[in-house]
C-alpha cells in the first residue's frame, strides 16, 4: 500500500519539497500505526531541506521531514495493549511526519486532550516537550526564578513563556518586532523586548533588581551567547536550543566564573528512542492536564495544506510566525 507525504528528493530551497507516493510504514510489535491530521513546520525542517540536519541513521529511500504529528490510531502492533484504534493522539517523531501515515513507539504517544482540535494538537509535541525538557530538566527551573526566553515568539518561545509562568517564574522574552512583543505579553511575559532595538541585558537586570534571569533559553545563538551571561544572575544557567543567529561563540570565561554559571547545549531530535519515551511519559504525568484546563495552549500561527509545504517553509523563513506553522494533512 502507499501513502501520500511530502519528500526532499534533492536539497535546497523550498521548491524541493514535493508531493510523492510513497510505501505505507508497517509498524513494529511494539509501534503504533497513526492516520495523520496534521504536522507541524519546524525550524529543524528548513535546516534538513537544505541538507545541514539529516535524521538520525542512514538516509531513508524516501526522505521526509516532519518532527510531529496529530492523528488517529489505525493499527497497534502485537505487543502493544494500552493503546486502541480510533484513539486521538500526539507525539514527536524523528522525521517523517509529513505524511498520511506514521508508524510510531506507543511510549511517545500523548492522548489529545478533549479541548484541543487535531490541528492545534499537531502545534504541541516538538515545542512543548524541547521547552519542558530545557526549562525543568537542563535547568532546573524554581519557582520564583527569572527566565530568559530569546526568540519569544518562536513555538519553542511561546511554549517556555507558558510553562515558565505556570511553573511560577518570571518571564522575559525577546522578540523580533513590537508586534510580537504585545503578543509576548498577552501569552504571558512580564517584559518583552524587540532584539535589534531594545537593550535586553540592561532591561532585564532592571526589572530584577540587579541580580538577573536564573535562566536562558537561547534560540539565537552566535553573539548572543556573551550578552546571556551578562544577564545572568549568579548561579545561572544558560540552555543553548537553537542557532539562528549563528552556530558560533566566543565565550568570556571570566564572566562565566565570576557568575558560578553554568552553559548547557541540548537536542532533542538525535536522542535514543529510550529518553524521548521517558521524557514523552514524564510530560504526560506533569504537564498533560495543564492543556487539558487550558493553563497551556498551543499558538498556532497559521495553517497550510500539506501540498503548499514549500509556502510554509518560507512563511517561517521570512520570521512572520507568530507561534507553530502547521500543515493540514487530512481536512
Amino acid at each position: 500500500m502507499a501513502m501520500r507525504a511530502v519528500v526532499i528528493e534533492s536539497y535546497g530551497g523550498p521548491e524541493v519539497l514535493q508531493v510523492a507516493e510513497v510505501p505505507l510504514p508497517e509498524p513494529a510489535p511494539d509501534e503504533v500505526l497513526v492516520r495523520v491530521h496534521a504536522t507541524a513546520v519546524n525550524r529543524a525542517d528548513l535546516l534538513q531541506r537544505r541538507g545541514r540536519y539529516p535524521a538520525p541513521g542512514p538516509r531513508p529511500a524516501f526522505e521526509i521531514p516532519g518532527l510531529e504529528f496529530a492523528g488517529v490510531v489505525e493499527r497497534v502492533g502485537a505487543r502493544v495493549a494500552d493503546v486502541r484504534p480510533g484513539e486521538r493522539v500526539m507525539g514527536i517523531l524523528p522525521g517523517g511526519g509529513y505524511a498520511e501515515y506514521v508508524a510510531t513507539p506507543a511510549g511517545m504517544l500523548l492522548p489529545v486532550p478533549e479541548a484541543l482540535s487535531l490541528e492545534e494538537a499537531a502545534a504541541v509535541p516538538e515545542v512543548f516537550l524541547t521547552a519542558y525538557d530545557a526549562l525543568f530538566r537542563q535547568a532546573g527551573l524554581r519557582i520564583g526564578e527569572a527566565v530568559l526566553v530569546h526568540a519569544g515568539g518562536s513555538g519553542v518561545g511561546t511554549a517556555a513563556t507558558q510553562l515558565a509562568r505556570a511553573a511560577g517564574a518570571d518571564v522575559f522574552t525577546t522578540v523580533g518586532s513590537p508586534e510580537k512583543a504585545l503578543r509576548s505579553q498577552a501569552l504571558g511575559a512580564q517584559l518583552a523586548l524587540v532584539r535589534e532595538r531594545d537593550d535586553w541585558v540592561a532591561a532585564v537586570r532592571e526589572a530584577t533588581g540587579g541580580r538577573g534571569a536564573d535562566v536562558v533559553l537561547e534560540l539565537v545563538g552566535g553573539a548572543h551567547l556573551a550578552r546571556d551571561l551578562e544577564a545572568l544572575a549568579v548561579g545561572g544557567r544558560v540552555v543553548v536550543i537553537g542557532t539562528m543567529g549563528g552556530a558560533e561563540a566566543t565565550l568570556p570565561l571570566s564572566a562565566l566564573m565570576a557568575r558560578r554559571a553554568r552553559v548547557v547545549g541540548t537536542v532533542l531530535r538525535a536522542r535514543s528512542r529510550e529518553e524521548k519515551v521517558a521524557l514523552t511519559q514524564e510530560f504526560r504525568r506533569t504537564a498533560l492536564a495543564l492543556l487539558a484546563r487550558g493553563v497551556l495552549r498551543p499558538v498556532v500561527d497559521r495553517t497550510f495544506p500539506l501540498a503548499q509545504a514549500g509556502e510554509a517553509h518560507r512563511y517561517m523563513e521570512a520570521n512572520r510566525n507568530f507561534g507553530k506553522v502547521v500543515l493540514t494533512v487530512r481536512p
